[in-house]
């Protein structure tokens, strides 16, 4: 393809049915995303797999162009990143202030946060992405795919390929919501979990192996660094954390309740302290980088000649930085009135003014930084490597400390609480800012590869936004009322994590109400200052090994249930690679199938689970598709497990066979 050609001729891009079928999919992955990153503490980046399935609808009609394809995918993006503000958002159910999801103002967040990320990242387009050499790993990947299945030089062997791409996530898809159902019918257990007793002083230990296809597939794609990582994490905190404190605890408890307890007020804390040591240092680390890109790219453009808009080629067009203002303005009005509004209906009615003026003054300052900040990772490591908790750990400690030092002096006791939630919310803004650029930079890099239009890709992520804003407060209220979060009272077994809202609400309360054990946090501080010191020595000693601090207090922090089984992912996905590399004729190739089956293992089984989710919701029973008794759970143990393995060998090795074939032709 000639860019330089085709550049001056229009072509089908921003068209109704690509941003139907980009709604549709936003719809499909947002939920599952909702779910997923509930649950596991990650989420996964849905632009490859939405190009993919989005290749093989539109290879059925007439006149489908790689631009079209590129809209579909642009708009789906927004499932993987505006989910992100479940990092946050659940922390408003967590410390009681909400007991469920308003729709309109949860809608509000998500959306005037996603727009304003947009925004803020089109003047940024230029400098991070025309006249830069970052990489964009994920959105050159992404172009590569598109590339390879759609557009004027689609040949019989890339429709091939399209075809078993699509295969691999259609039937990823299938078996894990199979097995999902079959789960729930408790013919398949769930999970292995057992507990034991460590010595004779009363210390406690014991692990929980989550038979989930969605958890096996992140592993798959994170890698065999952040398995390993977030495996030494899980030794950290089980094979010494959880022994350690559990001696101190109430030794009349069952071993299982003296374990769950004191991960849940003990060795979470811990993880916490891990978790923010390594955020702070991960992006301390991208500071020079940051400027420094930033001051050469601001300057490779001012030596651009000067034109007019439409002088310009089609490929440069960015939405008119005019309405770009205006927008921005927009969003800023509605912003300023929640902030007003929430102040005045929690008790900090005297104090309107201040938080409406300031909130909306932070949410300018600190969500254009973060904006830079996200989109420059982005253009480093990738979307889904960015530490986005980390950034949520920073803005929402920032704003607790803004508060306590211009609002609390003048509030009573009893409203701590209210300036907590206060926290949480103006964190929540700003988080979907940082979430959405992190992203939108990404779309346009695979945009710039293959040839689309800024300006139509930027109003395509708009209505990804608002298509995601509308589908998350329904998924939340629906996961809250079937199963709740961890750490709210008189939730069952079953609850979900939320990991990185817990971890923010925690550090919001610590802050302003000072009612956190900060030895526990220093305690992981200092273990993050250690796997810190050994990765930089990995880093400068080996090229093959490194150990993310930050996937180490995640392991730290996430109970067992939620790491195990991603650490067995990432092993097979790893071993997977290396045959592919060994014996496919096209290992690039094979290794993109495995990618695809793993999106679509994690989509299947978690879009099956907010289904589930509204039946118990339905039902008001705890298991509704139950089939068989608790007498059945260890023979379900057992035959739940056989299957699974049998299940990871046939397709790992169909996906093998299927990516010799694509590559044969």
């Amino acid at each position: 393809m000639n860019p330089s050609a085709s550049s001056a001729s229009p072509r089908s891009e921003l068209t109704l049915r690509g941003l139907v079928i980009g709604i549709v999919i936003t719809v499909v992955f947002t939920a599952a995303n909702v779910f997923f990153g509930l649950k596991a503490g990650l989420t996964f980046a849905t632009s490859i797999p939405a190009a993919v399935i989005s290749m093989a609808i539109l290879r059925a009609m007439k006149n489908s162009t790689i631009q079209e394809n590129n809209i579909v995918q642009t708009v789906a993006s927004a499932a993987g990143t505006l989910s992100s503000i479940i990092f946050v958002l659940p922390g408003m159910i967590m410390i009681g202030w909400w007991a469920n999801f308003p729709f309109w103002t949860s809608f509000a967040i998500c959306a005037l946060g996603g727009i304003l990320g947009v925004m803020y990242s089109i003047p940024l387009r230029r400098a991070l992405v025309t006249d830069t050499d970052l990489p964009y790993p994920e959105g050159l990947a992404c172009a590569e795919v598109l590339k390879v299945g759609t557009g004027d030089d689609a040949d019989a062997g890339s429709e091939e390929e399209s075809r078993a791409g699509l295969l691999a996530v259609l039937w990823g898809s299938i078996v894990s919501a199979v097995f999902a159902v079959v789960v729930a019918t408790q013919v398949f257990a769930s999970d292995f979990v057992r507990n034991f007793r460590v010595n004779d002083k009363g210390a406690v230990s014991g692990f929980d192996f989550n038979l989930s296809f969605a958890l096996f597939a992140i592993g798959h794609l994170v890698g065999l660094s952040v398995g390993i990582a977030m495996l030494i994490g899980a030794v950290i905190g089980w094979g010494w954390g959880v022994p350690h404190y559990s001696v101190l605890g109430d030794m009349g408890q069952s071993v299982a309740d003296l374990a769950n307890g004191t991960w849940s007020h003990k060795v979470r804390f811990v993880g916490a302290g891990a978790i923010g040591v390594s955020a702070i240092w991960t992006l301390a680390k991208l500071v020079k980088p940051v400027i420094s890109g930033l001051t050469s790219a601001m300057a490779a453009s001012r030596v651009r000649k000067s034109g007019k808009a439409d002088s310009l080629p089609r490929t440069e067009r960015d939405i008119p930085i005019g309405i770009v203002g205006l927008i921005t303005l927009a969003c800023f009005v509605p912003i300023a009135w929640l902030l007003g509004y929430f102040g005045s209906i929690s008790g900090l009615g005297d104090q309107v003014a201040v938080l409406a003026i300031g909130g909306v003054a932070f949410v300018v300052l600190m969500g254009f930084f973060v904006s830079t900040v996200c989109g420059y990772m982005a253009g480093m490591i990738g979307s889904s490597n960015s530490p986005l908790s980390g950034v949520g750990i920073l803005v929402v400690i920032a704003a607790a400390l803004l508060l306590v030092a211009f609002v609390k002096p003048h509030v009573s006791p009893e409203e701590g609480k209210a300036l907590v939630a206060f926290a949480l919310f103006i964190t929540s803004v700003v988080f979907t800012v940082a979430a959405i650029a992190n992203n939108n930079l990404q779309d346009l890099k695979t945009g710039q590869l293959v040839d689309a239009t800024p300006w139509r890709q930027q109003v395509a992520l708009v209505i990804g936004v608002i298509a995601g804003a509308a589908v998350i407060p329904p998924v939340l209220n629906l996961l809250n009322k079937a199963y709740g979060f961890v750490g709210v009272a008189g939730v069952g077994a079953h609850a979900l994590p939320a990991p990185q809202a817990g971890l923010i609400s925690a550090l919001a309360q610590g802050v302003i109400t000072n009612n956190i054990d900060w030895s526990l946090i220093i305690t992981g501080i200092w273990i993050g200052v250690g796997i810190i010191v050994i990765d930089e020595i990995l880093a400068r000693t080996t090229k093959h090994m490194r150990v993310p601090p930050l996937a180490v207090g995640l392991g730290i922090y996430l109970p067992t249930v939620s790491t195990l089984m991603v650490v067995v992912g990432s092993v097979v996905g790893w071993l997977f690679d290396r045959r592919a590399d060994r014996r496919s004729k096209k290992p690039e190739a094979t290794k993109q199938l495995g990618v695809l089956l793993a999106s679509g293992l994690i989509v299947g089984e978690s879009v099956m689970g907010v289904v589930i989710a509204f039946i118990v919701g339905f039902s008001g029973k705890a298991a509704p598709l139950a089939l068989v008794g608790e007498s059945f759970g260890g023979a379900a143990q057992w035959i739940g497990g056989i299957v699974f393995v049998a299940l990871v060998v046939v397709m790992y090795r169909w996906i093998a066979r299927m990516g010799q074939g694509t590559s044969a032709r």
